[in-house]
């Protein structure tokens, strides 16, 4: 389980659009800089910077292979944040379901009548 730093930093690298364009390119496997950079307009510096956030928040890591250094994504930490938001989720399903539930008893009940005090 993710602490709340590590959380954070999750959360805040995948705020760019960039980093999760980086991440989804990694999804399909590994990529050097140089191939990373490649369908962007930016420098290969700022693709750098970006890999180096990504790579803080745990969510990327970096082989040596040779003269490569290739980055692959790293799933664990992305299903810590799912596993966070799906928590969220469900305790906002549960409050909408009884939401729902009293919506329909006032659309049910006779005109006039109050709702029973608990």
């Amino acid at each position: 389980m993710q602490t709340p730093d590590q959380l954070d930093m999750t959360f805040a690298a995948l705020a760019d659009p960039t980093r999760r364009a980086i991440l989804a390119r990694l999804a399909t496997g590994e990529a050097t800089v140089t191939e990373l950079t490649e369908p962007f307009e930016i420098s290969q510096p700022a693709i750098s910077k970006h890999l180096r956030v990504l790579e803080r928040a745990g969510l990327i890591s970096v082989d040596v292979d040779a003269q490569r250094r290739p980055r692959k994504l790293e799933p664990e930490r992305l299903d810590e944040a799912v596993a966070w938001i799906e928590r969220y989720r469900r305790i906002f399903e549960q409050n909408y379901q009884r939401l729902d539930a009293l919506l329909d008893e006032l659309q049910t009940r006779p005109p006039g009548r109050k709702r029973p005090k608990k």
